[in-house]
C-alpha cells in the first residue's frame, strides 16, 4: 500500500513541477505527508484479515505486487492531478492554499484508501481492526485541525475557506468510489 501510493505521489509532484511556478509541497509538508500517512499502515499488523485470504497459504508474487503498485499508484496519480486542476482552475488558490489543499486531500484519501485497498471485498463489508480504523480517523481529524493551528502555520500551512474544504471532501469521494471500482476490476483480472 505504501508503495503504491509513494509512487502516485511522485509522479504527481514531477508532473506538478513542469507547470507550476512554485513547489507543489515544500520539503517538510512531504515529510509530514509520509509521516501521517505512515501511522493507518503502521497498524495493518492488527489488522482483520477477510478469512478467503487466509484459507490456504500465499506465496510472496512480486508481479502482482508490481501491477497493484501501478494501478493503484497511478488512481492516486489521477486525483492528485484532479485536485491540483480543481486547486488551480477553479478555486484560483494561491501557491500555501494549494499546498494546504494537496495535503489535505492527500493525506485524507491516503489514509482511507488503506481501508479501501486492505481487502478484496467491497470496503464496506470488511471490517478493519480496531486499532487501523482509530489510527485512521486520528489521522483524519489530525490534518482537518493541524492547518487552522499555529504549528500548521511553522509548516507553511494557511486556513481554508469552506468551498475548498467541500471541494476537497468532493474529491475524497470520488477517489472512494474510483477505488472500490478499480479494486474489482484489479481482482478479476489479476490472479493473486
Amino acid at each position: 500500500m505504501a508503495t503504491s501510493a509513494n509512487f502516485g505521489n511522485m509522479f504527481s509532484m514531477a508532473g506538478a513541477s513542469l507547470f507550476l511556478s512554485f513547489l507543489p509541497l515544500l520539503p517538510k509538508q512531504i515529510l509530514l505527508t509520509n509521516l501521517m500517512t505512515d501511522f493507518p499502515e503502521m497498524t495493518i499488523a492488527t489488522d482483520h484479515v477477510d478469512r478467503e485470504m487466509v484459507d490456504q497459504p500465499k506465496r510472496w508474487n512480486i508481479a502482482f505486487i508490481r501491477k497493484f503498485m501501478l494501478t493503484f499508484g497511478l488512481v492516486s496519480s489521477i486525483f492528485d492531478y484532479l485536485t491540483f486542476a480543481v486547486l488551480l482552475l477553479i478555486l484560483h488558490a494561491s501557491p500555501e492554499q494549494f499546498r494546504t489543499g494537496w495535503f489535505m486531500e492527500s493525506v485524507i484519501s491516503a489514509s482511507i484508501i488503506v481501508l479501501v485497498i486492505r481487502s478484496r471485498r467491497p470496503f464496506f463489508k470488511s471490517r478493519p481492526g480496531k486499532y487501523l480504523f482509530i489510527a485512521t480517523v486520528a489521522v483524519v481529524i489530525a490534518t482537518l485541525v493541524f492547518p487552522f493551528t499555529s504549528i500548521g502555520t511553522l509548516f507553511g500551512f494557511t486556513s481554508l475557506p469552506l468551498s475548498f474544504l467541500m471541494m476537497m471532501g468532493l474529491i475524497v469521494i470520488l477517489y472512494i468510489l474510483v477505488a472500490e471500482i478499480a479494486k474489482k476490476i484489479f481482482y478479476q483480472r489479476v490472479d493473486i
